[in-house]
C-alpha cells in the first residue's frame, strides 16, 4: 500500500493510492483516522479495516470513481514526526571516499548515527530555504525507513518486524554550518531542510529495500546514481543497534545515508543556488522534487 498525506480544502487527510492510481481518503476506506502518525500508532487494529477498504475499491473502481480526491496538494507523509530523524552519516562505500576528501570527519569503524530536527518536514514541491549564512547547501538522496512498532533491544533479523514503511528524504545539508561544528546537529536541521514523501510504501509492497536504485537529479543532471545494495550498515542493523537501550517509537523515521555524487565531493563543489530543482527518485517508491528559493 501507499499511504499519502494530502491538503485537501484547507485541511491535512491521509489517504491511500488504489491500483488505478487514485488518491482515496481514509474515511472513504472506512476508517476514521486524525493523521499519519495516528494511523501507524493504531495499525494493529486499523491495518485490517484499511486493507479491506482498498480491496472494495480495486475490486470496483468505477463505484468508486465519484469519490477519489481532486484538486488535492501531495504534503510530506508524515508532516510533523514525533522525534528528531535519526540519520546515517557516510553509510554508503562510495560517499564515504568523496565524503573523506572534503571534510575530516570519516571514522574507519562503527556507524555514524546523527540527528537531524524536524519541526515540519518539507513537502514534495516544496521550497528549499535559501538562508544568506548558507554558502555551500547541498542535496542528500536518502530511503527513509519509518518505523510501526516502539522498539527496543531487537536482533537485525527481528527488526524487520518493525517497519511499517519506506519513503524518500532529501538530506539538505548547510555545510559550511555543518563544518563550523563537532556536531553535525545545526547544519542538518535548519527549517526547510527536510524534504519527505512523496508517500509511504509499506514493508509488503517495497520489495528488497537493499536493492532499490536510488538517483538524484538537479536541473536535470543526473548527480547520484547508485542502489541500495551499497549501504555498509543495513535498515535491519541499524534498527537493533540503534534498540539496544534506546526505545524507537512508532513513526521513528531513520535516514539511512546517501551514496557518491554530492556537492561536497565534486571537485570543484557546485553547491545548489536559487532556482535549482533537485530531483530525488528510488525505485518502487516514487519522486520527490523541491526548488531552491
Amino acid at each position: 500500500m501507499k499511504f499519502y498525506t494530502v491538503l485537501l480544502d484547507g485541511k491535512e487527510i491521509t489517504a491511500a493510492a488504489g491500483k488505478d492510481g487514485c488518491l482515496y481518503s481514509l474515511e472513504t476506506l472506512g476508517v476514521q483516522v486524525q493523521s499519519m502518525n495516528a494511523l501507524i500508532d493504531n495499525w494493529d487494529v486499523l491495518g485490517e479495516q484499511v486493507k479491506e477498504g482498498l480491496e472494495k475499491v480495486n475490486a470496483n473502481p468505477e463505484a468508486y470513481a465519484g469519490k477519489a480526491l481532486k484538486s488535492y496538494k501531495i504534503l510530506a507523509p508524515i508532516p510533523e514526526p514525533k522525534q528528531d530523524v535519526v540519520c546515517l552519516g557516510v553509510n554508503y562505500h562510495d560517499h564515504k571516499k568523496e565524503a573523506a576528501a572534503g571534510i575530516d570527519f570519516v571514522k574507519t569503524a562503527d556507524t555514524i548515527y546523527f540527528a537531524k530536527r524536524v519541526n515540519r518536514a518539507n513537502d514534495p514541491e516544496g521550497v528549499i530555504p535559501n538562508y544568506d549564512f548558507v554558502d555551500s547547501l547541498d542535496y542528500e538522496a536518502e530511503l527513509g525507513v519509518v518505523l510501526g512498532k516502539d522498539t527496543f533491544h531487537v536482533t537485525p533479523e527481528e527488526a524487520r518486524n518493525s517497519i511499517f514503511g519506506y519513503t524518500i528524504i532529501n538530506d539538505v545539508s548547510a555545510r559550511n554550518v555543518q563544518k563550523r561544528h563537532q556536531q553535525w546537529y545545526l547544519g542538518k536541521s535548519l527549517d526547510g531542510y527536510t524534504p519527505m514523501g512523496p508517500c509511504i510504501v509499506t514493508l509488503d509492497e517495497i520489495g528488497d529495500p537493499h536493492d532499490l536504485d536510488i538517483r538524484c537529479y538537479v536541473n536535470g543532471e543526473l548527480r547520484q546514481n547508485s542502489n541500495t545494495k551499497y549501504m555498509i550498515t543495513t535498515v535491519e542493523e541499524a534498527i537493533s543497534e540503534l534498540s539496544q537501550g534506546m526505545t524507537l517509537q512508532k513513526g521513528t523515521v531513520i535516514a539511512t545515508g546517501t551514496p557518491a555524487g554530492v556537492a561536497m565531493g565534486m571537485n570543484p563543489p557546485i553547491w545548489l543556488k536559487s532556482g535549482d530543482k533537485v530531483c530525488c527518485e528510488i525505485e518502487n517508491i516514487g519522486v520527490l522534487e523541491n526548488t531552491v528559493a
